[in-house]
């Protein structure tokens, strides 16, 4: 990712204050990032993180759908380490609207796309989580 990207900057701030626990100015720098995306690659980056700010289940897929529209208009290699993470989230999305069959079928394409993950923890992170989406919608646990 280009640190002197606008879009970029702007979403760093954003996860800045949500890790401050400003969810209200998080919210603004992520807005204020989808308004000054250039292309599909910086309305990709802003949508997704737009998704976590969102009040309601409906408006957080909205966005992780947008997200997810945006990185398959790229058209080249610049979001493929964002793909698992894409995939998560709109397998949460269907998860937390009771779509268990939706949210599994994002879950296992999101782990089919862990080789394409940035490394360091950000990989580590997204890979648990795949895991655990997978194992609370397992058959046995009621999906």
């Amino acid at each position: 990712m280009d640190p002197d990207n606008p879009v970029i900057k702007l979403c760093s701030q954003g996860m800045r204050a949500e890790a401050e626990g400003r969810a209200g100015d998080a919210r603004s720098f992520f807005t204020q990032a989808w308004e000054a995306s250039a292309d599909d690659y910086d309305a990709c980056v802003a949508a997704h993180f737009l998704a976590r700010q969102q009040d309601t289940p409906q408006d957080m897929l909205r966005w992780n759908q947008e997200a997810l529209l945006r990185a398959d208009a790229v058209g080249d290699d610049r979001v493929q380490g964002f793909y698992p993470s894409l995939y998560l989230n709109m397998g949460f999305s269907y998860e937390v609207l009771g779509n268990r069959a939706e949210a599994v079928k994002y879950y296992e394409l999101a782990a089919g796309r862990t080789d394409d993950l940035f490394g360091g923890d950000y990989g580590e992170v997204v890979r648990k989580a795949i895991a655990e989406g997978l194992k609370r919608n397992a058959p046995e646990n009621g999906g």
